[in-house]
């Protein structure tokens, strides 16, 4: 089950007794918690029918207590549990979920972990209630994302400026959705987010960024590839060499892999692990450099980020380290 899915079933007045929320990803069990704490009871009644707890300042007692008590004047009673992965005896809820009470809501957000599946507590957890088990979404996955939750939100966002957006956060879904929210707050309504709205509103620059000087690379544009790194040198703050070498090194690294894939575009896009909308670039940057020039911008990109953090390096800036290794990949 899908995060979507248990707030549209709650939507729909359709409840179990226990919501059990685990793994990775933060954003989908935050969706879940915020909705159960903020929507699923009125105001009136959430003075005697809410009940929010956290893991590492309670104990499996106080929570077993809470969930048995009765709703008062209202139709059912919300218990929330946060940070469940920091309570201490937390197997000692298995004789609640057992036997749960049908008119409490108990939602159990454990972050940073799953528990044993094979454990008495998982299997009661599937019997009893409803169990969202989250990971991190592949970086393939994060422009569709970022489309899906854009429409959600009743606007629209073209493809270019929802990779600029991934490409300048990464996998970090809490913080795109409050960059996208933000964007909704200032746009007009119907507008279709492009890439100017991302510099205008988020502060990236859609002609100053990784992304571009990865396209500039690949495509061996000197003017571009020199003319971004002088940007960079002159704003530090927009993509810090700590950030830009890993980016480009896994650019590369991907470019690589190329060489030993059989078929077309679909299959380089699986192989690679990457959105389809990107394939041309990289099969670009595999025309342009080969087997060997791909390998040797891989082994100057891991040197210079051991220089980047001072590892046989003597003090060069950052900007100076950015143009030397550009010569060095292109010549």
């Amino acid at each position: 089950m899908e995060y979507q899915d248990i707030i549209r079933d709650w939507k729909q007045l359709k409840f179990r007794p226990l919501y059990w929320l685990e793994g990775e990803e933060d954003f989908f069990i935050d969706q879940v918690t915020a909705y159960a704490e903020h929507d699923l009871l009125t105001e009136a009644e959430k003075g005697f029918n809410l009940t929010v707890l956290y893991g590492k300042d309670t104990d499996w007692s106080t929570v077993i207590n809470a969930c048995r008590r009765y709703p008062m004047f209202a139709e059912r009673q919300v218990v929330v549990l946060k940070e469940a992965q920091a309570m201490r005896d937390l197997l000692k809820l298995e004789a609640y979920i057992d036997n749960p009470l049908s008119s409490t809501v108990f939602v159990v957000a454990h972050k940073q972990g799953k528990i044993d599946g094979r454990s008495k507590l998982a299997k009661l957890i599937k019997d009893k209630g409803v169990l969202l088990s989250t990971k991190k979404m592949y970086d393939n996955q994060l422009p569709a994302w970022v489309e899906g939750y854009v429409s959600s939100r009743g606007l629209a966002i073209t493809q270019k400026a929802a990779i600029l957006l991934v490409d300048h956060i990464g996998n970090d879904l809490s913080r795109i959705a409050n960059e996208i929210d933000k964007l909704l707050v200032n746009l007009p309504a119907q507008k279709k987010i492009d890439e100017g709205d991302i510099e205008k509103y988020v502060g990236i620059s859609k002609e100053y960024n990784v992304f571009e000087l990865q396209n500039a690379l690949g495509q061996k544009n000197t003017e571009k590839i020199f003319r971004i790194i002088g940007y960079f040198a002159a704003n530090p703050k927009a993509a810090p060499i700590q950030m830009t070498l890993p980016a480009l090194y896994n650019f590369f690294a991907k470019v690589n892999l190329i060489f030993g894939v059989k078929g077309g575009e679909k299959e380089i896009a699986s192989a690679l692990g990457v959105h389809p909308f990107f394939v041309k670039d990289y099969m670009g940057a595999a025309r342009q450099y080969g087997p060997e020039g791909t390998e040797k911008a891989i082994l100057l990109l891991h040197q210079y980020n051991l220089r980047s953090i001072g590892i046989n390096d003597s003090g060069v800036e950052d900007g100076e380290l950015m143009k030397e290794l550009m010569y060095k990949i292109l010549y």
